[in-house]
């Protein structure tokens, strides 16, 4: 498989954040010309068993993938694991353990909210979430959007939801080692997510990704919903600088929030080692003769 492959390596479902049911996100991935699909719920592999009989039922070839949350430099970065093995009891721990915290996060953010004059908002955001061990701004803010607080989520996020607003509350994730060492003894590669959005400084971004490697990761998003044209050719930079193998996804959650719809990405550049190159024995296969 060549960098050309329609690859979506990074969305999300009901089971998490997003609003389509894994069934929904295979269907909508064959239509937009996906080649090659995984879904990466945030620190749930719950889904995946529908999301792979759906890929088959449609002839698209599968990854298993987690998004998992991770606590580096005072902030929260997102490390994607892809074809491992989802029955790996040490991988089912750790994400346990990470989504263990989100209830109380959610009671705290909902009491910061009400100090501003938006009441009830746990309950409100309650009625978008699919699995209530993953609780998250995300259905905040759809709740925000609702009530007339905002006009958009983007909006809410803005005023209400991230570091220093009423409504936001850090949370201790997982620890960069432990979600690269689950996803590893698990047979699965690990990766960096959208490295553009998290905002650290030069000397910060090098200790990320060195201490990312270091662990065993091996792969970087370099084409993503949330990267400029620049901050593409800048992270591929990174991964040949790094020696890391390069992934592509839409961070796809919704069709009426994300910017990017599925298989929509601009391709890899040509002479990277696409991440898929390294899981070709994990890959679901599409039927023979379709």
């Amino acid at each position: 498989m060549t960098t050309l492959l329609n690859a979506d390596l990074h969305c999300h479902s009901v089971i998490s954040d997003g609003t389509l049911t894994p069934e929904a996100l295979a269907q909508r991935a064959k239509a937009q010309g996906v080649d090659l699909w995984a879904l990466t719920d945030h620190d749930e592999v719950g889904g995946l068993q529908r999301a792979a009989a759906a890929a088959d039922a449609v002839d698209l070839a599968f990854l298993t993938g987690v998004e998992i949350s991770v606590s580096f430099a005072g902030k929260t970065v997102h490390i994607v694991g892809l074809g491992f093995d989802a029955q790996n009891t040490q991988l089912q721990t750790g994400l346990r353990d990470t989504r263990g915290g989100r209830g109380l996060r959610a009671q705290q953010m909902s009491e910061g909210l009400a100090r501003v004059g938006i009441a009830n908002a746990f309950d409100g955001a309650l009625k978008y979430v699919g699995n209530p061990e993953l609780i998250s701004r995300t259905h905040f803010a759809r709740y925000l959007v609702e009530c007339g607080a905002c006009k958009d989520t983007n909006e809410v996020f803005r005023k209400y939801l991230s570091e220093g607003k009423p409504g936001f509350v850090p949370h201790g994730w997982a620890s960069l080692k432990n979600a690269v060492s689950w996803i590893t003894q698990a047979s699965g590669v690990a990766v960096i997510a959208h490295p553009a959005r998290y905002g650290f400084t030069a000397n910060e971004e090098y200790a990320l990704f060195s201490e990312f490697k270091s662990h065993g990761g091996r792969g970087v998003e370099v084409v993503t919903g949330s990267h400029s044209a620049a901050e593409c050719l800048r992270y591929a930079d990174t991964a040949r600088e790094f020696s890391l193998a390069a992934s592509r996804g839409s961070d796809f959650h919704s069709p009426e929030e994300s910017r990017i719809d599925l298989g929509s990405l601009p391709m890899l550049p040509a002479d990277l080692t696409p991440v898929w190159e390294l899981l070709q024995e994990r890959i679901q296969p599409a039927r023979a003769g379709h």
